[in-house]
């Protein structure tokens, strides 16, 4: 499977773990914005294995420092897109680590909620 982030050039890898690799978004939506991606191709989170799932986490983590070595976010948002009724275009597992500021969004209540118009209201 070929997928986007199957030959991602060296120089755009500022992370690299057993697993996956972090770069910065080239479509950023905040000032900081990272994404993890599998070394091995897989498709989305329930693709990856048991040893992946368990590094995820830490990567997780190791993410948010470099963000924050750069940046001072005031929150942040993780997020995967499972399939394409998800919003999925790149078919290659990756984790998006969004750095969140006050006053970037209006009203930011709800976070991930607003996935479906309307329904991140409560």
């Amino acid at each position: 499977m070929a997928a986007v982030f199957s030959d991602i050039p060296k120089d755009r890898i500022i992370y690299s773990s057993e697993r996956f690799h972090i770069i910065k978004d080239i479509y950023p939506v905040s000032s900081g914005h990272l994404l993890i991606i599998s070394k091995r191709a897989c498709i989305d989170f329930f693709e990856l294995d048991h040893d992946e799932r368990s590094e995820l986490n830490e990567v997780i983590l190791e993410a948010k420092e470099i963000i924050q070595q750069e940046q001072s976010p005031d929150g942040f948002n993780i997020g995967m897109n499972c399939g394409e009724s998800a919003g999925q275009t790149v078919m290659h597992f990756h984790c998006h680590v969004i750095p969140r500021y006050f006053g970037d969004m209006k009203n930011p209540r709800g976070g991930v909620r607003h996935s479906i118009e309307g329904k991140g209201y409560y």
